[in-house]
């Protein structure tokens, strides 16, 4: 099958035409209420610390960061220069990526060979899908990761129904982006490679084309690779930590038993793993099959987040769909049953998900309770919370000083939330750039060595006493929903460094993903 243009409609039968049109109301009203509900949470509460960090890298453009490759840096850029710094601006980006994967999923149920039952019940499982709310709200790479893994997918089984070279061409350009944005898509290459053996035996690695594909992804890549190189790796620096600090703590178990959280979206990615893998009718696209099992094998012996593999899951949904479709030809009403069995029981915990309540009725809704003046929230909720009232504290203790001290004042922040906090909504009262020692903040620079004051955030009392002769305390920082690292954080002024500062941060590169 062929992308549409002028010249396809005029080819194409009547009926096929009426077909599309068909499906196109289904296709736009679920990505209607996928866009609505994601808005409703985009709009609250405050940037979570990542998006902070993805936020602040956009300012300092390279072809690579400490922690990521570019790819988040430019859409960054991207949306301040659309938006400036406005919450709802930079979380539009997640969120249409979150709609393009409905819209993809809706696709390749319609290229398996599904009709408009089948595509329905694909689109309502991404809406019926609750990691997918969160993905899709914060402005992290994991979106458009999830947004790249399903788009080659849909290249290659359009390659496969199609035949045409150009859909190769697509899946080069697809992976060569996706390798810019989160190296977790390498995963998704070595599924796919592995995949590609079971499609005509092999016969596609005779393929120039294929090849040709893969060039593509690697110039892409290239200046990803090149930047990695001159930084002496700092991926592999930051996988170390990573695993030391994360990874290895998790339960291997942890990986299969957190896919059992959502079970009626499971069940129907099962159906569509099976019947991708077994099934006579859809035995073309066994490469598929194979690469999602290769995927989720892999991903599970390295020990990953759960949620790494989440981004497979929008194919297996339109290859489930298309098989209870067929299982259920003759009894209409029971695809329909399904579709609402499986979405109905995930509306209510969508607030969960994506804070589409205010603070206030959150806390009703989960009914927590105020414990000596806090109130403890989801992690990714806390992380909302405190960063402006952190910015506020830094901007008087700022204004306070003589003009001269001012001019040479140092920001130091303890950790990249803090810092990209200033960096980012610092900008509204005009504060200067913050140094950390934190990850990319790292590479950025110490500011002016020779400053007469600076002002500590986060950093403990060993920690700034360590470098300057004067400490004082400002104020312990406290925030009801803050996150708890975040709560009781001092704030100091410090004067008469007593160290080499340049030396000082230098000294400190092999500690930078502590």
């Amino acid at each position: 099958m062929r992308y549409i243009n002028n010249t396809d409609i005029q080819l194409l039968p009547a009926s096929r035409i009426n077909r599309m049109k068909k499906y196109l109301p289904i296709i736009i009203t679920l990505s209607f209420i996928k866009l609505i509900i994601q808005w409703f949470g985009n709009r609250n509460y405050g940037f979570h610390r990542d998006e902070l960090l993805h936020l602040s890298v956009s300012e300092h453009l390279d072809w690579g960061f400490m922690e990521f490759p570019p790819f988040i840096g430019a859409i960054g850029k991207l949306s301040y220069w659309l938006f400036d710094y406005s919450l709802l601006g930079v979380r539009l980006f997640p969120t249409l990526a979150g709609v393009a994967i409905l819209i993809l999923c809706c696709l390749i149920a319609k290229e398996l060979g599904g009709k408009s039952k089948a595509i329905l019940l694909s689109g309502i499982c991404i809406l019926a899908f609750l990691p997918f709310y969160r993905n899709h709200t914060l402005f992290q790479p994991v979106a458009f990761d999830q947004l790249f893994w399903t788009l080659g997918f849909y290249f290659i089984i359009k390659f496969i129904n199609s035949q045409n070279k150009k859909f190769l061409i697509l899946l080069g350009i697809t992976l060569g982006l996706g390798l810019m944005n989160k190296y977790t898509i390498l995963v998704w290459a070595f599924g796919l490679f592995i995949g590609l053996f079971f499609y005509q035996k092999g016969n596609l690695f005779k393929n120039k084309w294929l090849y040709m594909s893969a060039m593509i992804s690697l110039l892409t890549f290239l200046p990803n690779l090149i930047w990695q190189k001159q930084n002496k790796f700092p991926l592999l620096k930051h996988l170390q930590a990573l695993n030391e600090n994360q990874l290895n703590a998790i339960n291997p178990l942890e990986f299969g038993l957190e896919q059992l959280n959502f079970p009626l979206t499971l069940i129907i990615s099962l159906f569509g793993l099976v019947a991708l893998v077994t099934d006579k009718n859809l035995r073309k696209y066994r490469t598929v099959g194979v690469a999602s099992i290769v995927i989720f094998v892999t991903m599970w012996l390295l020990n990953s987040k759960a949620y790494y593999v989440f981004a497979i899951y929008p194919v297996l949904f339109a290859g489930g769909a298309v098989k209870i479709e067929a299982l259920l030809s003759k009894k209409s009403i029971w695809i329909y049953t399904i579709a609402f069995v499986t979405l109905v029981p995930s509306i209510y915990f969508i607030p969960e998900a994506t804070p589409i309540l205010s603070i206030e009725k959150f806390v009703k809704y989960k009914n927590l309770e105020e414990k000596k003046g806090r109130i403890e929230l989801t992690g990714d909720y806390a992380d909302m919370f405190g960063w402006e009232e952190q910015v506020k504290l830094v901007d008087s203790v700022y204004q306070s000083l003589p003009p001269k001290e001012k001019k040479t004042c140092v920001l130091w922040a303890e950790n990249y939330g803090e810092a990209g906090a200033l960096q980012i909504l610092g900008k509204q009262y005009n504060l200067p750039n913050p140094i950390s020692r934190h990850g990319s903040f790292w590479t950025w620079g110490y500011g002016n060595k020779d400053a007469d004051v600076w002002i500590s955030l986060g950093n403990e009392k060993p920690s700034v006493e360590y470098v300057f002769e004067e400490v004082e305390l400002v104020k312990i920082i406290t925030h009801k929903y803050a996150i708890g690292e975040e709560n009781g954080i001092p704030l100091y002024i410090c004067r008469k460094p007593k160290v080499d500062i340049e030396k000082w941060w230098k000294d400190y590169e092999e500690h930078i993903f502590d």
